[in-house]
């Protein structure tokens, strides 16, 4: 009869929370693309408003403060899980 080794409960969570940090990286990635789109559309509004988007302001802050939640996941700053595990950040 063999015997499994079993791993410890501490290295089962790490491989857990490994699997969340690539999904959170790819969040983060796919994010950052739609911010690069946000920044041009803003510029564009910008140059023929004379004046930013209201609306893409609070957007692009809120996406900042959701990339910031991102990076303190991913260097384990915090355990808190960003979205779509929490509420979105508020675009202070």
């Amino acid at each position: 009869m063999t015997e499994h080794a079993e791993v410890p409960h501490n290295k089962r969570n790490i491989w857990i929370r490994g699997l969340f940090m690539l999904l959170m990286g790819l969040a983060f990635h796919v994010c950052a693309t739609v911010l690069g789109f946000v920044v041009v559309i803003q510029f564009a509004m910008a140059l023929l408003n004379d004046a930013p988007n209201a609306r893409l302001v609070s957007f692009g802050r809120s996406m900042g403060n959701y990339l910031r939640q991102i990076v303190n996941y991913l260097t384990f700053a915090t355990e808190e899980m960003p979205f779509p595990f929490n509420e979105w950040p508020a675009g202070e």
